[in-house]
């Protein structure tokens, strides 16, 4: 065994799914909470050169505990090179202080990563200001893929003729992307955003009236501003809108805000676990770790 997925209980699934894409052992990582909420893990006893540790960070923060934890550990059983798959990459939409003192996120939990693991793979990472995830976090291989191009063939299947709209500025690559392998018709609305839950959105210049909208998005959050699009676009005339977004992060009443405001279907990744997964990222993740696997 040259190599081994680890991962932890709440993950076997997903964890398991990109073993098998990979041909590699899987194993899983033990955990228990002590009384005060400290954490005890437990690694296989020996492990091979090559660990991947596979952990979503959607609400990260007891989570990157347990990377430290982890990674520190697969080395003194044996790790040489120790890759973290991250379906969901936290702290990456901070990238500046906007106001004096801010911590800026972006920059500590990526310097974080990199000294704990030899290379990253994340999907659709929420970048603003850099271009590359190794800006973030700077290791050799710091690989941002993405999900768009497989949203984009899962809609194919399910409307004919769609127009993919992105609802800020911000979400154009992903439209784009989406849309480039069937030639979809594409656009997005522009966006300002007076807090979590306040946005204004105008519509492009273009007619929608009749036609079968589907929103795409790298992340769908508190659903604020697509069910301000989809009003949008509703009242515009368009037939249906339904929503396609790589990371289902919906909070509290996120998901019943779209649908009540006329979202038809919502189809998501599973780089997050959510009712809505509809496309897996595990032969995406796989096509990108095996040569990592195989050094």
């Amino acid at each position: 065994m040259s190599s081994v997925l680890l991962h932890f209980d709440d993950e076997a699934a997903p964890a398991a799914k990109l073993a098998a894409a990979c041909g590699c052992a899987i194993r899983p990582i033990e955990r228990h909470r002590f009384p005060d909420g400290e954490l005890r893990l437990r690694l296989p006893e020996r492990l091979p050169r090559v660990v991947v540790l596979f952990r979503g960070l959607a609400y990260p923060n007891e989570k990157l505990v347990e990377l430290m934890l982890a990674a520190d550990t697969a080395r003194a059983l044996g790790a040489e090179q120790v890759v973290l798959v991250a379906p969901y990459m936290a702290y990456m939409r901070q990238d500046i202080a906007f106001r004096v003192g801010e911590a800026v996120s972006q920059r500590i939990i990526g310097r974080y990563l990199a000294n704990l693991f030899d290379a990253v793979i994340t999907v659709d990472p929420h970048l603003h200001r850099v271009e590359t995830l190794g800006e973030a976090i700077p290791v050799t291989d710091a690989l941002a893929l993405s999900a768009a191009p497989l949203l984009g063939d899962f809609v194919a299947g399910r409307r004919r003729a769609p127009l993919l709209m992105g609802p800020d500025s911000e979400s154009a690559k992903w439209v784009a992307s989406a849309a480039a392998a069937h030639g979809f018709d594409h656009a997005v609305c522009s966006k300002v955003r007076h807090g979590d839950r306040n946005v204004e959105i105008a519509l492009p210049e273009m007619a929608v009236a009749g036609r079968s909208v589907v929103i795409v998005d790298d992340v769908a959050s508190t659903g604020h501003t697509v069910a301000v699009a989809t009003q949008l676009l509703l009242a515009a005339g368009a037939a249906s809108v339904d929503l396609a977004v790589t990371h289902a992060l919906f909070a509290e009443g996120a998901l019943a805000l779209v649908r009540e405001a006329g979202v038809s279907e919502v189809w998501s990744t599973d780089a997050i676990a959510h009712p809505t997964n509809a496309v897996s990222v595990a032969p995406l993740i796989a096509e990108a770790l095996l040569p990592l696997m195989a050094r």
